[in-house]
């Protein structure tokens, strides 16, 4: 839905279903019901999670025409999808896998240009007859943990070929730009261990390798010169700012801009999502309970990482909670993991949310616009503890509500 800070609307990576007509079927039977109660006479926007199987079969003509039918007659439209997780999402061990097949392949390249394409094909017009521009976030290239991460040369070799497979993408979006007039942009989206993880790691990412060979190849294949090779990379290559991802590694959201602005890089779009902290209080009582508490989070379905604050101002990083549970000592003044939680729930018993980054996000949005496109994600609603877990569509209601409460 069109709000006064952006296009708002909830990643259906909520919903289970890996073929699209299973998706399909959990869309039809929530989003109604959801527009009916949170925008019942202007259009509803969705952020689309396909998977790669779901992806194949959507483009197909008639799938893809009974889609823009069932979106017309609802009133629905959809403005960014979520291109992330390639396979099975849910009702599976997912963990690290999330990142599988990564941006080293050719199965990750070509499942994202088709979603490219759809997405031309689905991007609606705004009220003055132009299409609006629309995103698709993505993996942080890999996940370091399956590399030799501390060999400067492995991850020079990682670098360089996952770069080459996004320029390919770019050079795609280039075309499709050309083709459909629809400016469309790759959005990468840093987590805790992944290859790219922190503001910094885009940035030195962008500046050492992207642009430099961006540069080279868009000057030989379209006749740009280096200028527009930089503006267009930049223009179709931006940061997915996952509010969750950012919080637990401790990054200020205002500290994040400033850094992308002053080398000209852009937000693709905000993925409104909460994570978990805690301090560690100094009695040792204390400190089992909050210990305690985390435990009641550490389910076997997706990664949990954990970013300890020591009190030497140093951050310890745990590649998931079981590693984090296992290794609490004294020097550990904080804990943040990765849990997409409600967002309209900022304490849980001894645990609270990073609810109030979201709440500076969204004020640095009204302050400086620096995208135009909002997602609601939390997608783990199937394994929260029993007594946060509620029926779905009342509680992405509850979700979307408290948005739209924080941005009015």
């Amino acid at each position: 839905m069109k709000t006064s800070l952006g296009h708002l609307g909830y990643c259906t990576n909520i919903h289970a279903g890996e073929s699209w007509a299973d998706h399909f079927a959990a869309i039809q039977q929530a989003i109604p019901e959801l527009k009916q109660r949170l925008s019942p006479n202007a259009p509803f926007g969705i952020g689309l999670r396909l998977s790669n199987q779901a992806s194949e079969e959507l483009e197909l003509p008639e799938n893809l025409v009974a889609f823009q039918h069932w979106l017309a007659q609802n009133d629905c439209y959809v403005y960014t999808m979520n291109g992330f997780p390639f396979g099975g999402f849910h009702d599976t061990i997912v963990k690290d896998q999330v990142h599988a097949p990564d941006w080293t392949t050719e199965a990750r390249v070509e499942y994202t240009k088709r979603l490219f394409r759809l997405l031309s094909v689905l991007l609606p017009v705004d009220e003055l007859g132009n299409a609006i521009q629309g995103g698709v976030s993505t993996s942080p290239l890999s996940y370091r943990h399956w590399f030799e991460w501390e060999q400067p040369a492995a991850r020079d070799y990682i670098f360089s070929l996952t770069t080459q497979n996004i320029l390919e993408v770019v050079a795609e979006l280039v075309r499709l730009h050309k083709q459909t007039d629809r400016l469309m942009h790759l959005d990468l989206e840093p987590e805790p261990d992944g290859v790219i993880e922190t503001a910094d790691e885009f940035i030195s990412w962008f500046t050492d390798y992207l642009l430099p060979m961006g540069i080279e190849q868009l000057t030989n294949e379209f006749g740009m010169t280096d200028a527009e090779a930089e503006a267009t990379i930049c223009e179709h290559v931006r940061l997915c700012y996952d509010v969750c991802h950012f919080a637990v590694g401790y990054e200020r959201p205002a500290e994040v801009l400033d850094k992308l602005k002053e080398y000209g890089l852009r937000v693709g779009k905000i993925q409104i999502s909460a994570a978990l902290k805690a301090q560690y209080p100094d009695d040792p009582a204390g400190r089992t309970a909050v210990r305690q508490a985390f435990e009641q989070f550490n389910e076997p379905t997706y990664l949990h990482q954990v970013v300890a604050h020591s009190t030497d101002n140093t951050l310890v990083r745990f590649p998931d909670l079981p590693e984090a549970l296992a290794a609490l000592n004294e020097s550990h003044s904080e804990w943040r993991s990765h849990f997409h939680v409600p967002l309209f729930v900022a304490d849980y018993g001894l645990l609270q949310s990073t609810q109030d980054d979201i709440v500076e996000v969204l004020r640095l949005q009204a302050e400086r616009r620096f995208t135009n496109q909002l997602e609601v994600e939390t997608y783990t609603w199937g394994v929260l503890p029993d007594d946060l877990k509620k029926e779905l569509v009342d509680s992405i209601e509850r979700e979307m509500k408290w948005v739209i409460e924080q941005i009015e």
